[in-house]
């Protein structure tokens, strides 16, 4: 039998209050996709963690080519040939696709400290026609979308020579097109006899590229499995130890009158004279491609762009949007596609549920502490926030309860609209399915639920109406009854025109 490219026995990591992982195995062959999978909280990031360098397991070997080896720092990581690719991407916006692939190992011209330029450019060139990446070596990562990114992200594993590829929901942000172009340099990795170790929680990924599954569960291994011999269901029931039936659950809520009515909503090109209104105890679901416009809009309403025009009027009451301060005040929730840029990371529970109404809260110019906490306590008990304490930094949450927090922040605040900007990326299934229920409990209790997402079977399974936008403009509108994926989609990607009223 071939030895392994990758091997770790018995693997264990604890922190104060959590066992992230309890003597976990775990392989990787030659020219394999070896999913990862498991509930937020599962120990799937402290494995990565671990083999990137830059988390220190407690007990274990590593193995790696039939030899133990110590992973020290990411840099030891690296050197010993394994590559993260984060979900959130380490790249330098201000410097260019060449630089980035090279950061940390420029370089330099024969008897002299300065930087080979000629040498930079030509072999990011050679790397990025390697990953089908047509730009030019100098673009500036900042004006690259971020399927591109993706790409410089691997460009620069590639050059460091990995032989362990570890990609973290690598799909999350991609467009269709984008995901099947990821897929092709994957399989030719592949057959480099590279291996990659790939987390994601979009299990219909599974069935493309995969070989072998393992499941984690509350820091333990359930089960390693080949890829074509389980079931979605038979993995979802391993990752959370129960069925989850209703991967939607939608609360029967009675919808009332107009709160939010938009009209003749512009931003340039990216938003398009957008009429829409949204009711009591409604969500409304807005999809649409990557660049259609979902995010400039759903910017445009909580004042985070200021050349924005139009006309936002609630209960009736016209309103002037100038910045994100008259949003909230004026009853506005946002939550952001990048979850982590919504949150104050570095703090406390505590402080980010709490912060919309800090001054609520305060006694004499100081934080009520006991006021804050039993706030906080109340929304962690509500919602099901996994942590030992509110005072626990954010940053240390799983991607499911930082997102309960950020929902937990609206709530307190009482928010009439929640915008919701994909806000169940990068969390597992049954994280998934706890946020839509508070969706269905924030409706029941009047508030109006604006919800844009690129997963389509979310916004079918859980909108009131669906409106879709292509180009900057809101080109077509459903009920929940007449909404269907393939019309849906048809409009999405422009083959059908203008349909009907928004």
């Amino acid at each position: 039998m071939n030895e392994p490219l990758l091997k770790l026995t018995n693997t264990s990591k604890a922190y104060p209050g959590v066992q992230a992982l309890k003597d976990v195995d775990f392989d990787l062959n030659h020219g394999e996709v070896h999913f990862l999978l498991g509930e937020n909280g599962a120990g799937k990031s402290t494995l990565m963690k671990i083999l990137s360098g830059s988390v220190t397991r407690d007990s274990g070997k590593i193995i790696m080519n039939g030899n133990e080896i110590d992973i020290e720092s990411p840099q030891d990581s690296v050197k010993k040939g394994i590559a993260m690719v984060y979900q959130e991407l380490s790249l330098f916006p201000n410097l260019s696709v060449a630089e980035n692939i090279h950061a940390g190992m420029l370089p330099v011209k024969s008897n002299s400290k300065l930087v080979n330029w000629t040498a930079i450019n030509s072999k990011a060139k050679a790397i990025m026609d390697e990953i089908g990446l047509d730009v030019s070596p100098n673009t500036l990562v900042a004006d690259l979308g971020i399927g591109a990114r993706q790409l410089v992200e691997i460009g620069k594993a590639i050059s460091r020579k990995a032989k362990v590829l570890l990609l973290d929901e690598p799909t999350s942000a991609l467009s269709m097109h984008e995901i099947e172009k990821l897929y092709l340099i994957i399989r030719e990795l592949l057959k480099k006899g590279i291996g990659i170790v790939y987390v994601s929680h979009k299990l219909s990924e599974i069935p493309r590229i995969a070989h072998r599954v393992t499941v984690l569960r509350d820091g333990h291994k359930i089960s390693t499995l080949q890829a074509e011999q389980v079931s979605e269901a038979d993995l979802i029931r391993m990752m959370v130890g129960r069925d989850v039936n209703e991967k939607y659950p939608k609360e029967k809520v009675q919808i009332g009158k107009t709160l939010l009515k938009v009209s003749g909503l512009k931003l340039g090109n990216r938003v398009k004279n957008a009429e829409f209104e949204v009711k009591t105890g409604e969500i409304v679901g807005i999809f649409g491609l990557m660049g259609s416009g979902r995010t400039s809009l759903a910017r445009s309403l909580f004042g985070l762009e200021n050349k924005a025009s139009g006309k936002i009027s609630l209960n009736g009451h016209s309103l002037q949007i100038k910045n994100t301060g008259d949003a909230i005040r004026e009853g506005f929730g946002y939550i952001t596609e990048e979850r982590k840029m919504g949150l104050v990371l570095r703090m406390s529970i505590a402080y980010n549920i709490t912060f919309p109404i800090l001054k609520k809260i305060l006694r004499f110019g100081m934080i009520d502490h006991k006021a804050e906490r039993k706030i906080a306590l109340n929304f962690v008990d509500k919602l099901h926030i996994v942590t030992p304490h509110i005072q626990r930094l954010v940053e240390s949450l799983s991607g499911g309860n930082q997102q309960k927090v950020a929902l937990a922040r609206w709530m307190c605040c009482e928010s009439k609209v929640l915008i919701m900007d994909e806000p169940t990326r990068g969390i597992d299934v049954g994280a998934k399915v706890s946020v839509y229920k508070l969706l269905g409990q924030m409706a029941k209790e009047g508030a109006g639920i604006i919800l844009i997402s690129s997963e389509l079977p979310e916004i079918m399974g859980l909108s009131d109406r669906v409106l879709v936008m292509s180009k900057g403009e809101l080109v077509a509108a459903f009920t929940r009854e007449e909404a269907n994926p393939d019309t849906i989609m048809a409009y999405a990607a422009g083959a059908i025109g203008f349909g009907g009223s928004i």
